[in-house]
C-alpha cells in the first residue's frame, strides 16, 4: 500500500475511533438520564413550589419542561431536608431538581431561569405598607417574623431589629410543619407586624390565600448579606450533556418560564436584584 494510503488509513481509523470515544464520553454523561420520562427530585409538601397534589408552580414548571422534550413527568419525593439529593438525585433514582439556589456543590446547575429577592410582608393599607427597606425607621420597636438562620437576620440585627423577632424553625419536615404559613397567620393575627420570607414562598402564598398582604420586595437594600438569588435546575454532577439540553431549552422558552412564575406571584428582579423586571414594572 502507498505511504499516502497507509496515513489516509490510518487517519480515517483515528476519525472513526474518536467518534467512538467521544460517544462513549457522551454516554457516560447521560446514560443515568431517563429518555422515556422527566424524573424530578421534589418535597411532596413545599407548597406553593412543589406539592404531591401537582399544585405547585415548580409542578406547572416541571410539566412545561417535559412537554418542550416529549416526555410525561414522574416524581421521586422526598422532604427539601438533610439528605436530600444524597437520597434523590445522587441515589439516580430521579434527574432533576427544578429548584436549586446558583453555586450550590451538591449539584451541578444549569443556568438559571429566574433571579428573585427575599421580600418583607406586611397588612395591605396599614402603616408599614410604604416601607421599601429594612432600615425605614417606621419598623423600629415591630416585632417582625423570621426564618431562623436566614440571610435577612443579618439586616435585622444591624438595624436593631432582631431582639423583638419571632424566629420560625428554618429545617422541617413540611408534610408536618410549614413555618411560612404559621408566619402569614401570625401575620394576620396580628402576633407580628411584618414577616420576613423568601420571595418565590412568600409571594405566591399571599396571591394564593392572603389577599389582605402586601408583598415589598427588598430589591433596594443596601450592605450584606445579599438578599437576592439566581435559581437554576439542578442536575447530578458530570452530568454535562443533560446540563447543556436543559441550558438549551431554558434558553429558548425563558418568556413561557417567565410569564409562569410572574402569573404564580414569584417576584422576578435583574441579575443583581436591584430591580424588579416583568409586567407592570
Amino acid at each position: 500500500m502507498p505511504a499516502w494510503a497507509e496515513a489516509l488509513r490510518r487517519v480515517a481509523a483515528g476519525l472513526v475511533l474518536g467518534t467512538g470515544l467521544v460517544a462513549g464520553a457522551q454516554a457516560q454523561t447521560s446514560d443515568l438520564v431517563a429518555a422515556d420520562a422527566l424524573r424530578v427530585c421534589a418535597d411532596p409538601a413545599n407548597a406553593p413550589m412543589s406539592s404531591k397534589d401537582g399544585t405547585g408552580y415548580e409542578n406547572a414548571l416541571a410539566e412545561l419542561i417535559a412537554e418542550k422534550l416529549g416526555v410525561p413527568v414522574t416524581y421521586e419525593w422526598y422532604p427539601m431536608s438533610t439528605g436530600f439529593v444524597r437520597n434523590t438525585l445522587r441515589d439516580k433514582k430521579c434527574d432533576i431538581v427544578i429548584g436549586y439556589a446558583q453555586g450550590h456543590e451538591l449539584v451541578l446547575n444549569t443556568n438559571h431561569y429566574m433571579t428573585s429577592v427575599y421580600t418583607l410582608i406586611v397588612p395591605e393599607g396599614g402603616d408599614l405598607a410604604g416601607v421599601e427597606t429594612l432600615a425605614d425607621p417606621r419598623l423600629k420597636g415591630r416585632r417582625i417574623g423570621i426564618v431562623a438562620g436566614t440571610p435577612p437576620g443579618g439586616h435585622l440585627a444591624r438595624n436593631g431589629l432582631i431582639a423583638r423577632a419571632k424566629p420560625y424553625p428554618l429545617v422541617v419536615d413540611r408534610r408536618y410543619q410549614s413555618p411560612a404559613l404559621d408566619m402569614l397567620a401570625d401575620l394576620e393575627a396580628g402576633e407580628i407586624d411584618a414577616a420576613v420570607l423568601w420571595g418565590p414562598l412568600g409571594g405566591p402564598l399571599v396571591k394564593r390565600e392572603h389577599p389582605g398582604l402586601k408583598v415589598i420586595p427588598l430589591v433596594s437594600e443596601e450592605g450584606a448579606p445579599r438578599l437576592f438569588y439566581r435559581i437554576t435546575m439542578g442536575v447530578r454532577q458530570g452530568e454535562k450533556v443533560w446540563q447543556r439540553k436543559l441550558n438549551s431549552l431554558i434558553r429558548r422558552h425563558q418568556g413561557e418560564i417567565d410569564a409562569l412564575l410572574h402569573e404564580a406571584g414569584v417576584p422576578l428582579a435583574n441579575d443583581m436584584g436591584t430591580a424588579l423586571v416583568g409586567p407592570g414594572q
